[in-house]
């Protein structure tokens, strides 16, 4: 357990900045299952507003520290090539 006050607090910190990073992360991962199911269902314009709403998402929250910048950077590459992949095979 913390004794001092201040590692009390830092204590407190941690566990409301895991909490919001835990639902950020879910966040992260639900946007890009839209993304992933609008391409497996062959969408091409449910796949573009997703990739837009999930490059957003990560490029948010990257910038916070929520998720590393270049695993973002990564996430929407994938992604950019799985809906322009799309868009030229329809």
């Amino acid at each position: 357990m913390a004794r001092s006050l201040s590692s009390q607090k830092r204590l407190r910190q941690s566990k409301t900045r895991a909490e919001i990073n835990r639902r950020r992360k879910s966040q992260i991962k639900t946007a890009v299952r839209r993304v992933n199911d609008a391409v497996h269902d062959k969408d091409a314009d449910k796949a573009d507003k997703a990739f837009r709403t999930a490059a957003k998402l990560l490029d948010k929250f990257a910038n916070v520290g929520t998720i590393h910048v270049n695993k973002a950077a990564r996430k929407k590459s994938q992604l950019a090539k799985q809906v322009h992949g799309l868009k030229s095979g329809s």
